[in-house]
């Protein structure tokens, strides 16, 4: 079997991307300090049609060429914001009736593969700092928390890849909720 070309992925051109619809997600960084992470978070954004990607607090913005490393130039494509407190951001997307989830460890937090979307309605999901994750008052604001489930010995997952999977998630449980949404 033969690799596919670049050209053959028939991929949407940046002007496509800006105008087509997107899945009813939202992405909140709360203080992420690896300009890699967040790179790789803008691209699996772009991948799965992700609305906006707030950046708040010690979070880097674009342009940046670290950020551009792993981004590869989906920082042009997925529209972005910056706050310089999380909860500025997490009280704007509330005031536009967002359901917003945490993604974290808590007491109360539904498994990832558990959590069933309500068609046609928006979500933002919050990660948090890489070694602190989401402040207690940010969670303290979120409707719940999502947690993605783990057997082995560690606590965490570095945060692109955890991202990678919650966005993957939400963008398959979003499309079969609601009709509409490629």
């Amino acid at each position: 079997m033969r690799k596919l070309r670049n050209e053959e992925l028939d991929r949407l051109s940046i002007e496509e991307f800006k105008t087509i619809e997107k899945t009813y997600l939202s992405i909140v960084l709360d203080n992420v300090r690896s300009m890699h992470n967040i790179g790789s978070i803008f691209r699996s954004s772009d991948a799965f049609l992700v609305e906006k990607i707030y950046l708040c607090g010690i979070t880097a913005i674009p342009p940046h060429n670290e950020i551009h490393k792993t981004a590869l130039g989906a920082t042009d494509t997925v529209a972005w914001e910056y706050y310089e407190k999380t909860q500025q951001a997490i009280e704007k997307l509330k005031s536009e009736d967002y359901i917003i989830a945490a993604i974290e460890q808590t007491e109360k937090s539904i498994q990832l593969h558990n959590f069933k979307p309500i068609a046609r309605k928006h979500y933002a999901v919050v990660f948090g700092h890489e070694v602190r994750g989401v402040q207690q008052d940010v969670v303290d604001q979120c409707d719940f928390t999502i947690e993605i489930p783990q057997y082995g010995t560690k606590h965490s997952l570095n945060i692109s890849v955890c991202a990678g999977i919650v966005i993957w998630e939400f963008y398959k449980k979003l499309k079969s909720a609601s009709s509409g949404i490629k």
